[in-house]
């Protein structure tokens, strides 16, 4: 599953439909190789460093190298051997168990019981009482569990005070401070990899944006699904779903509250990409978290590497670790609600200099552009 779950643009004066009409075209596999004449073809050491400084944010720089790819020492061989005879089985097994468990957990959680309809949308997060409350607690255990099957034993997260955050959003002026505490509607967090999902759900167990591929555990989520565009002329499509329930998780405090990746696309995680303003056009507070994955011999963010080549390599890895940043929540200016393009702004800025991470202008389109070039280059050599 690719973890580029979608928070969704919405310009003034557009149509939401838009954001079907884009999202459509996102759904082309990044690391095929492209036979386009427009392609970028990509030869030699040179060519190669020109890519990476050009594109930075999606490098790898562990010892697996390019795209996984790069040669390894005799020692790695070495261990890699004795991983994948060892470790990777019993992972392997593990992990499928706790899948099935969680799956049977929420078929039974849900018996006699019909899903929330809405717009095309279909899930089970607004069921209540001891049947809710089961398949969040199973859920935040299974998904812990889980993440220590993968090697991630410890997990450091810290929680930064709120002066911290007053001093570096002391630029905002007027900014509108409530003197009782609201509940963020959205937690927004920076894209490493699929792996993110696993510690927020750990976490705090919240709702995401996911493709329609995903199995029947993330209709107890309250996943918002990305659709095709729909032909009823009330449609208000993705967007304006992901906009209502984050309106109704500040409201409501048994309403799940939402998970928006803003950056739309994973990183190496040293970076930053520009936010989308799906997340913000609700104009209720935020909770920003920072990840970080520090690594030894193999780095855990999925940016130009295979899915099939990142699972298995995660999968020899004997210790992974995850570093969490958590800011205080962050309260919008009425300036920064009427334009969500100062309120993403804004929260990127902040979430940049607390996570030491170097704001980057590159997205999505020029990660394609990057795979592709590295494909050709692999198919060349």
């Amino acid at each position: 599953m690719e973890s580029e779950l979608k928070t969704f643009d919405s310009k003034e004066n557009e149509p939401l439909q838009a954001v079907h009409e884009s999202s459509s075209k996102d759904d082309r596999p990044l690391l095929k190789s492209d036979s386009n004449a427009n392609s970028p073809k990509v030869s030699g050491v040179e060519e190669l460093e020109e890519l990476e400084k050009k594109y930075a944010a999606y490098v790898r720089k562990d010892v697996y190298g390019t795209m996984g790819r790069g040669e390894l020492p005799l020692v790695e061989k070495l261990l890699l051997g004795f991983a994948a005879v060892t470790l990777v089985p019993i992972r392997v097994v593990v992990s499928i168990s706790i899948l099935l468990i969680y799956y049977l957990i929420c078929r039974i959680c849900t018996i006699s019981i019909a899903p929330t309809r809405d717009e095309e949308q279909e899930d089970y997060a607004h069921m209540g009482g001891w049947r809710r409350s089961v398949v969040v607690q199973c859920g935040r255990f299974l998904s812990r569990a889980l993440l220590f099957t993968l090697g991630f034993y410890w997990i450091s997260e810290a929680n930064r005070n709120t002066d911290t955050a007053e001093i570096l959003t002391s630029e905002n002026e007027g900014k509108e401070q409530s003197e009782e505490p609201e509940r963020p509607g959205a937690i927004i967090s920076n894209h490493v990899s699929y792996l993110d999902i696993l510690y927020h759900m750990s976490s705090s167990f919240p709702s995401f944006v996911a493709k329609n591929l995903l199995m029947f555990n993330s209709k107890c989520l309250g996943c918002v699904y990305v659709q095709r565009e729909s032909k009823a002329s009330d449609f208000k499509g993705v967007s304006g779903v992901v906009t209502e329930r984050v309106k109704e998780a500040h409201q409501n405090e048994s309403a799940p509250q939402m998970m928006l990746f803003p950056e739309g696309t994973t990183t190496n995680g040293d970076y930053l990409l520009p936010f989308k303003t799906g997340a913000f056009l609700s104009k209720v507070p935020i909770l920003p978290v920072i990840l970080r994955y520090p690594y030894r011999r193999f780095s855990p963010a999925w940016d130009s590497i295979s899915g099939v080549r990142h699972v298995i390599l995660l999968l020899c890895q004997f210790v992974n670790y995850i570093e969490v940043t958590r800011l205080p929540v962050y309260y919008p200016s009425q300036e920064e609600k009427d334009d969500p393009k100062l309120y993403a702004h804004n929260v990127r800025k902040l979430m940049a200099s607390e996570g030491g991470l170097t704001m980057s202008d590159i997205g999505l389109a020029e990660k394609r552009i990057y795979h592709a070039a590295l494909n050709g280059l692999v198919y060349q050599g």
